[in-house]
């Protein structure tokens, strides 16, 4: 009997969380950082866009509008970009850049510490 409630509870749980909005990022930057959230829709995504030598943009958008043309639409005076959408919190972030010498460092760390010269 405590097995089955304990299922229902965890059905409908996951149900909540089936029509639950996602948050993105909402922003128009040239670095890359971007620190605005916003909460979306429940049937929106995050999309991401880049200018071609310009602007990233973040921001909601429906899910059915991830497609090149309807974003050409949406942002007219972006000539040339690249796009992606993603449909969970906050994927639209910036892409993580590491740099080949922190690279090394961790590899010769790790190196050092295996063979216990550390």
């Amino acid at each position: 009997m405590k097995a089955s409630v304990g299922v229902c509870v965890v059905f409908v749980l996951a149900l909540v969380g089936l029509g639950s909005a996602i948050k993105c990022y909402s922003c128009r930057d040239y670095t890359g950082t971007c620190s605005k959230i916003r909460d979306c829709y429940y049937d929106d995504a995050c999309v991401t866009v880049h200018e071609r030598g310009g602007d990233t943009y973040r921001q909601c958008i429906k899910y059915s509008e991830c497609e090149h043309s309807t974003l050409a639409e949406k942002f007219p005076k972006v000539s040339s970009f690249k796009f992606s959408c993603c449909a969970t919190d906050l994927c639209n972030t910036a892409p993580v850049s590491v740099s080949s010498r922190s690279v090394v460092g961790i590899l010769l760390s790790l190196a050092l510490f295996w063979w216990g010269v550390l």
